[in-house]
């Protein structure tokens, strides 16, 4: 019995693997494993010359062919496979036969399931993490003979290009995972990975043309397993970005489409509104509702028609073959709002009965709590309930940064984080959103600041202590800066990255004292929260701003943080009186932030847009 560690790479040297090169273009899956609860297999199966009369049987233990469906296009046959509990590892024969008597057998392989329970793999990510996002391209290029491959169609290689490949890849994010460790991270998010071989932008990831192949300018299959394996075993998760929405322009199935209702098709082009409004208008027109969700991303981003039978089965399958073959522990999902809402919630009880502690969590860029609501598991007496566990927080982010460049005011300025969360109880559960300051997709928050060293160490503070899964965007530490417009500028590489690069701010010699006291800021918040329970998995009691002033606080049975932000051009003094019922039986504090013990806890002083974290002390 082979495992599948030991004996296959995808487009490795197993028979079954071989055989796709002489009779097919593609199978997907290109394996299986015994002991799923995804048990019934729709395998697709392409080649160049008609499949529409191949008949397909098999004979094996624990396995039968449930259905074989011919489609409209005859290069396609989709065959479904029941692998009964029975069945063993192994080769399982699929005789195809054609009404011209040709005949030959393909070796579709079962692989055992890994047995360790979710003990090392597919982890989740929960509260207690700290997410790094990276752009691979753009992070560290440790592979240079990978740089550019013969026949893709981008061949570009030009650092000072906002749109061009910069030749980072997974080997520079592997070279770097005692760095990411060293900074107090826990989990790494890396924008998509899977090939996309577009002519042009290829870099950003979110286009994929083969959903089974990591980019080969980023590096294999096995290389992606090799990374998840060494970030395991440092105490490191990884997160991976599916898109479900849409797909490139290139990809083959587009190119030779299964059949026209593959897509999402148009009698013209017909952009999405981009508006989320109309998925829960109780007064919005059917033509809105279509329009926001069948409308194409991009005019090179084909979308995906969801509703169609082989589409989900695809799509649901692929994403368990990755975290089965690879071990992620989450996905990120990309344009979550303008996927089918019906079949988004099929996708997400498929993946969490396969795999109970893997996080699911959706990008919703929309405005207002409400809206982002709709879309995860929420309080709300609607219609359409989803089961999406968690979102990516753009209330939480859009509060922060105003807070910071906003005019104070009744519900503006300091006020607008605790206005957010104070509208918390229409989540289920709160603590599975995640959290962010800035993205690949928005201008980086030093910039957003105005380069304002406070500010930026504030917003830092309240990302760590807040509630919700914490996540950091690359180069924050070190004082990247850039204004989204357009997106090159705020994914720009990082430095020291590159073989040739003149600075390397991976390290403390190679950054500046201000890069330095930023790094240290960061590492030293995020290490301290590792070890407080309260900071991680604590509840939240927050105080109306008081002369712009917000104070708040983690807390659980044994430990008590407080956090207070200062968002006044000026210096303040603040009695703590006010906060009697969470500071009762405390007489002093370790304060975080400057790593010394504070005997009086009476009153507290800040400077113009300053924080303090305190432990408190009895």
């Amino acid at each position: 019995m082979l495992s599948l560690s030991s004996a296959i790479a995808f487009a490795g040297t197993h028979p079954a693997i071989a055989q796709t090169k002489q009779i097919f273009d593609h199978v997907c899956p290109a394996f299986w494993w015994t002991g799923m609860k995804w048990s019934r297999v729709q395998i697709l199966f392409h080649a160049q010359e008609n499949l529409r009369q191949a008949n397909i049987q098999t004979h094996y233990p624990g396995v039968k062919i449930i259905q074989v469906h011919h489609v409209e296009n005859p290069h396609y046959v989709f065959v479904d496979l029941q692998i009964e509990p029975t069945a063993k590892p192994g080769d399982i024969p699929l005789q195809i036969t054609w009404d011209d008597q040709r005949s030959f057998v393909y070796h579709y392989h079962l692989y055992p399931r890994n047995p360790d329970d979710g003990k090392s793999r597919a982890l989740g990510v929960n509260a207690g993490d700290f997410i790094y996002l990276l752009m691979p391209d753009r992070f560290a290029n440790g592979d240079t003979s990978n740089d550019r491959i013969a026949g893709m169609l981008d061949q570009s290689l030009q650092r000072d290009s906002l749109t061009a490949r910069h030749g980072g890849d997974l080997q520079g994010v592997i070279n770097h995972l005692d760095y990411l460790k060293d900074l107090g991270i826990t989990a790494i998010w890396m924008t998509p990975v899977l090939e996309n071989n577009e002519a042009h932008a290829s870099y950003h990831g979110y286009a994929f043309t083969d959903h089974y192949r990591v980019d080969p300018r980023l590096g294999d299959n096995e290389l992606y397993r090799t990374l998840v394996e060494k970030a395991h075993q440092m105490g490191l998760k990884i997160i991976q970005d599916i898109v479900l929405n849409h797909v490139g322009e290139q990809h083959w199935f587009v190119r030779d489409m299964p059949m026209k209702d593959w897509l999402n098709q148009w009698p013209h082009y017909t952009n999405t509104t981009y508006r989320e409004s109309p998925l829960f208008d109780p007064y919005a027109s059917k033509s809105d509702q279509k329009q926001m969700s069948d409308g194409w991303f991009t005019p090179f981003m084909p979308d995906l028609n969801q509703r169609n039978p082989y589409v989900a089965n695809y799509l649901i399958q692929n994403a368990i073959w990755w975290v089965e073959y690879a071990g992620v522990d989450a996905y990120r999902i990309d344009t979550y709002i303008y996927c089918d809402l019906n079949f988004m919630n099929r996708f997400n009880a498929a993946l969490l009965r396969e795999f109970p502690q893997l996080h699911l969590f959706g990008e919703t860029w929309v405005h207002g709590v409400l809206p982002q609501a709709y879309f995860t598991r929420n309080h709300l007496d609607i219609p359409f309930k989803s089961n999406l566990p968690g979102v990516c927080d753009f209330q939480w982010c859009f509060a922060v940064q105003n807070a910071f460049t906003q005019k104070n005011g009744w519900t503006s300025g300091i006020i607008e984080p605790y206005l957010t969360l104070a509208q918390d109880f229409v989540y289920q559960d709160p603590m599975k959103n995640v959290i962010f300051l800035d993205n690949h997709d928005m201008s980086r928050i030093y910039a957003v600041v105005g380069q304002d060293i406070r500010k930026y160490e504030s917003a830092f503070t309240l990302l760590l202590t807040s509630r919700g899964i914490p996540q950091m965007y690359y180069g924050d530490e070190i004082l990247m800066k850039g204004i989204s417009a357009p997106d090159g500028l705020v994914r720009k590489d990082f430095p020291g990255g590159w073989p040739n690069d003149t600075v390397n701010k991976f390290t403390e010699s190679g950054r500046s004292d201000t890069e330095n006291m930023a790094f240290h800021f960061i590492q030293n918040l995020a290490h301290f929260r590792q070890q407080s329970e309260a900071l991680r998995f604590g509840k939240l009691m927050q105080y109306v701003p008081q002369a712009n002033v917000y104070v708040y606080f983690r807390y659980t049975s044994h430990e008590t943080v407080m956090i207070a932000i200062n968002g006044n051009d000026d210096e303040v003094s603040v009695s703590t009186k006010r906060f009697a019922e969470r500071m009762q039986g405390y007489q002093h504090a370790y304060d975080v932030l400057n790593r010394e013990t504070i005997e009086d806890i009476s009153q507290f002083h800040l400077p113009p847009y300053a924080s303090l974290v305190w432990q408190l002390k009895p």
